[in-house]
């Protein structure tokens, strides 16, 4: 793949999937037992491309030297592969709007500098370090995915079907990724919600799995028509749908929404009441597909579905991409500090919940699915900084997380699959006799969850409490001002299609280099000022939502390792349903648990130690808008963040293993401590009750009337019209009987009420 450009193979990593999942569909009846082939060949060939342009990406950004990096450059390629739509004259932006940069002639001269601008819908994609980052991460983790299916799945009737699915979802998430406009983000995060959708009622005659689909199906609606509205209102804002900035027929230059010749102006940005509104239209998409509060509900109950969706849907492609989308559109909310803030507090608050209501749960997958649901709550606080140090922690733990909650959910759907279905914690126990491997596989991705060193989840939870904390208290940080340098100039990858090197010189002159400010103004900048000053974000509300992440640091290494305690530890017990062959899974489903397990443990350390990941991530275009470079601060590692973190864990794993290791019943063990809170936890705070009440009752009362209307007025309406014709009809033919006798009669009655007629006039 070396020979091919950058464009063909950012086309070839979406494509070769979606022609996976066509072979699939087309001739999986025919392969039979090898009906996976089409989809894992075109999975695996588009994880090596998507590697090819990680490496190609990162020997444009260089490397990191010592804490300090080198000056960063954004880097970008776009390929347009054709023009979807075009309405000529759509939009006229008026002179000093966002859509007329000041100094910037758009599409021609006439009054006030701007003239009318078309409706333009490119199916462009792009390339950068995110990108690279993000599609490396989803085909690596769906091509193991894929694999561990062919044995956790061949016997099941549908196994073409469920191929040709994943397939069909490493597609729309690859192409989500690499959009380069926000309206074939917003058509792709619907084809995401449309496969997870078919994953989840996957057995679509299991009852529990179909409601299981339409839930996750209906909230997720919520939060696809807060990015509706939100798309609707960054082209009524800005004129323009497009990421990246383009040239026009005359080589004028055309500014995108995330384009280089925006973010480089102050003024670029919208802030105030409609960026807000933008900004938290974003925000609740995010949290529909990210399941953050209070759009969470749907992912606890996707566990109906098959264990490989699961992990699929879990680790690395549909609740990454609120992560993603608020990732990428860094800059507009930089200009909206409020709205920053409100991501953290959604994130900490719902990461803090999510945890307390897994310590009391029983289902293995459950288990996992909250912790999914917290930990990407420490993924939107740590967005909701604002700083450069926040949007890298946060992809930083989403890459680690994905490694280690694909290997946890794999590693549950091995125990499921030994224990015949059974995925009850308090059922079995002693499995590290039977399932040797999976065990010890297990316990690595437990301990990279939990946040112990020197796994992975330890460097990136650190990253995310230090961003926290930096909020929370900036003058303990001042040691730490020297910053790195800020983004200058523009790199751009050879290839095919669209570049934007075309634009760099007339970038460069806008680009703002030198050193940025201190710690202090980078914090006024998002929003801080020294005396506490604004709503949210202030330096109390920050130490609030650091001690709420560190408390929840301590419950993942609770749930973590009570989930390991009761599964793995104490007399080796079997459900019935295992019957007496219970066994380690077969290497087809082992091996990616092995796979699985070095990233797990190793892939933190080295990408924190060498400071690959986030130099790498800060030449993104999003993260090289001066509001957000000029946060930039040295690495270093936060020995007392460290220690606080590892202290919250191994209370976490004792407090665990007292109640847990080497349980030798099913009598509830630590939960008989919690009074009732353990009710309301195991009742999920009621929030399905709650939505229930508030929701579904009222609509289905609603629906009810609506129905009553419907069959009695308006039908009962339509139908008494109908009945009067066919009650004269019905009359008038009681007149056409057949019999002659009955017309003579008639006729003789009629001769004479003429007769009478007539002799009444003569009188």
């Amino acid at each position: 793949m070396q020979s091919l450009s950058p464009s063909t193979l950012l086309v070839l990593v979406p494509l070769l999937p979606l022609v996976g999942a066509i072979l699939t569909l087309l001739l999986g009846r025919l392969l039979g037992s090898r009906a996976h082939l089409p989809a894992i060949v075109g999975i695996a060939a588009a994880a090596g491309a998507a590697l090819t342009l990680l490496v190609s990406t990162a020997g444009l950004v260089g490397s990191p030297h010592g804490g300090h990096a080198e000056p960063v450059r954004p880097v970008e390629m776009i390929s347009t592969l054709w023009q979807w739509a075009t309405v000529a004259d759509a939009y006229t932006p008026a002179a000093g709007s966002p859509a007329a940069i000041p100094g910037t002639v758009i599409g021609g001269p006439t009054a006030g500098g701007t003239e009318a601008r078309a409706f333009s819908i490119p199916v462009t994609l792009r390339l950068d370090p995110l990108t690279a980052t993000m599609l490396t991460i989803i085909t690596f983790v769906g091509l193991l995915v894929a694999i561990y299916s062919v044995g956790y799945m061949h016997d099941d009737p549908g196994y073409p079907r469920f191929f040709a699915l994943v397939s069909m979802f490493v597609f729309s998430m690859a192409l989500l990724v690499a959009a380069s406009n926000f309206l074939i983000v917003y058509v792709f995060w619907e084809a995401v919600g449309a496969c997870s959708y078919l994953l989840i009622g996957f057995w679509f005659r299991k009852p529990e799995a179909a409601r299981a689909a339409k839930k996750a199906f209906l909230v997720n609606r919520i939060g696809d028509f807060g990015l509706a509205i939100a798309t609707f209102l960054l082209w009524m804002t800005y004129g323009t749908l497009d990421f990246h900035d383009t040239l026009s027929a005359d080589g004028t230059i055309l500014p995108g929404i995330l384009g280089q010749t925006r973010l480089a102006d102050a003024a670029g940005i919208v802030g105030g009441t409609v960026g807000t509104a933008i900004c938290l239209l974003l925000l609740l998409a995010a949290c529909g597909k990210s399941a953050q509060l209070p759009l969470h509900v749907w992912l606890p109950d996707a566990m109906e579905g098959p264990t490989p969706a699961s992990a699929l849907i879990h680790a690395a492609t549909m609740v990454t991409a609120g992560i993603y989308l608020i990732a990428r559109s860094a800059p507009l909310f930089v200009a909206c500090p409020e709205a920053l803030t409100a991501v953290s507090i959604v994130g900490a608050t719902t990461a803090l919940v999510a945890a307390l209501i897994a310590t009391v749960q029983n289902d293995l997958k459950r288990v996992l699915a909250y912790s999914t649901i917290s930990q990407l709550g420490y993924m939107f606080a740590s967005l909701g900084t604002g700083t450069m140090l926040g949007f890298t922690a946060a992809i930083f733990h989403l890459v680690t997380h994905a490694f280690f909650k694909a290997l946890l959910f794999l590693g549950a759907g091995s125990v499921m699959h030994s224990m015949g279905g059974v995925i009850d914690m308090r059922r079995f126990g002693g499995l590290r006799r039977i399932m040797p491997i999976t065990a010890a596989t297990f316990l690595v991705g437990s301990l990279a969850l939990a946040g112990v060193a020197p796994f992975a989840g330890f460097f990136s939870k650190d990253e995310i409490l230090a961003t926290l904390h930096s909020k929370g208290w900036p003058s303990a940080h001042a040691e730490h001002h020297d910053a790195a340098p800020a983004a200058a100039g523009h790199a751009s990858l050879e290839g095919h299609g669209q570049t934007v090197a075309s634009l760099a010189s007339s970038m460069a002159a806008n680009s703002q280099t030198g050193r940025p400010t201190a710690r202090p103004a980078a914090l006024q900048s998002a929003g801080v000022t020294a005396d506490g000053g604004g709503t949210l974000d202030r330096p109390g509300t920050w130490q609030i939502l650091f001690w709420m992440a560190l408390v929840t640091a301590g419950l993942t290494a609770f749930y973590t390792f009570r989930a390991v305690f009761m599964t793995f530890t104490g007399p080796t017990r079997v459900p019935d349903e295992a019957g007496h062959h219970a066994h380690e899974s077969p290497p087809m489903m082992t091996l990616p648990l092995v796979i699985l397990a070095v990233p797990s443990a190793l892939i933190g350390w080295w990408l924190f130690s060498t400071n690959w990941l986030a130099h790498f991530l800060s030449a993104t275009p999003s993260f090289t808008a001066p509001s957000v470079a000029k946060t930039a601060v040295p690495h270093v590692f936060h020995m007392d963040l460290a220690i606080q973190g590892s202290l919250a864990a191994a209370i976490g794993i004792v407090i665990a293993a007292i109640g847990h290791l080497g349980r030798r019943s099913d009598a509830p063990q630590m939960e008989r401590f919690l009074g009732p809170l353990q009710t309301i936890f195991a009742n999920k705070f009621y929030f399905d009750q709650i939505y229930a009440a508030l929701v579904v009752r009222p609509l289905e009362a609603l629906a009810m009337l609506a129905a009553l209307i419907d069959r009695y007025l308006i039908d009962g309406t339509v139908n008494l019209v109908a009945r009067i014709p066919v009650f004269f009809g019905g009359w008038a033919r009681q007149l056409q009987s057949g019999l002659l006798q009955r017309y003579a009669l008639a006729g003789v009655l009629g001769t004479l009420l003429i007769v009478l007629a007539l002799a009444s006039r003569l009188r």
